[in-house]
């Protein structure tokens, strides 16, 4: 890890803060990229280090091409970002919600990933960043399921047409992250819901994941695995 380069989407806040902190805490030079650049420029602050940021728009291909064609080749991508909406029961979704978090996280990480692929070298890695709704049936949640499982699908089919790129995904369970925090009581009632049932006994850290992330990143062996990180999930619910 120690020297390698790692360019996180998403990385101004939650999971992708995180990630780009245990990075740089192993060594690595992490450039964190997202749409703010004053949320950017905190996550900075408070990650320390020499970690260095950048102001792209995941869901806009030309701002994304843009920033790839201006970089040096670089040895890992981590996919953070997502999107806030597609969430409830599927009688009453609205579809024009889950045509945007397929617009925010399915196809702003299929952007990023295909733009990237020059620069990436092909000893290094791509770790896309999906969600146990994939997994696990959660009412309320058929739609993010929805994107989520398709970027799931596709993990081991990219393992193999990138070789010898390895390309992995970790599907975090509930993470307490500012995803959250635009409804407070809804958040600490599935919180205090989700920790009776899991066998840990608590939701996640966005910690959690990072290390699974970094874990990904390291070891040179692993590749086409969607790596859950959900607390034993499937266990409890």
């Amino acid at each position: 890890m120690e020297r390698a380069t790692v360019i996180v989407f998403g990385g101004s806040s939650g999971i992708g803060e995180a990630t780009a902190k245990q990075l740089t805490s192993a060594g690595a030079g992490v450039t964190i990229v997202g749409r703010n650049a004053e949320r950017l420029e905190s996550a900075r602050v408070r990650i320390g280090g020499s970690v260095k940021t950048a102001s792209v728009d995941a869901t806009d291909r030309a701002s994304v091409e843009r920033y790839f064609e201006s970089i040096e080749p670089f040895d890992h991508l981590a996919l953070c970002h997502s999107g806030g909406k597609g969430a409830g029961l599927f009688r009453t979704l609205d579809l024009d919600d889950v045509r945007s978090y397929i617009e925010a996280k399915l196809f702003a990480q299929l952007a990023v990933a295909q733009a990237a692929l020059p620069k990436l070298k092909p000893e290094g890695s791509l770790t896309f960043v999906s969600s146990g709704s994939a997994r696990i049936p959660i009412l309320g949640a058929s739609g993010l399921a929805a994107v989520n499982g398709a970027i799931e699908a596709m993990i081991p089919t990219l393992a193999k047409e990138l070789a010898p790129l390895r390309v992995n995904a970790v599907s975090p369970g509930v993470i307490d992250t500012p995803w959250w925090d635009e409804n407070p009581e809804h958040r600490d009632a599935v919180f205090k819901q989700t920790a009776a049932q899991l066998p840990v006994g608590r939701v996640g850290r966005p910690e959690d994941v990072a290390r699974a992330i970094a874990y990904l990143i390291d070891d040179t062996f692993v590749t086409g695995v969607v790596l859950a990180v959900d607390g034993g999930a499937p266990l409890g619910f």
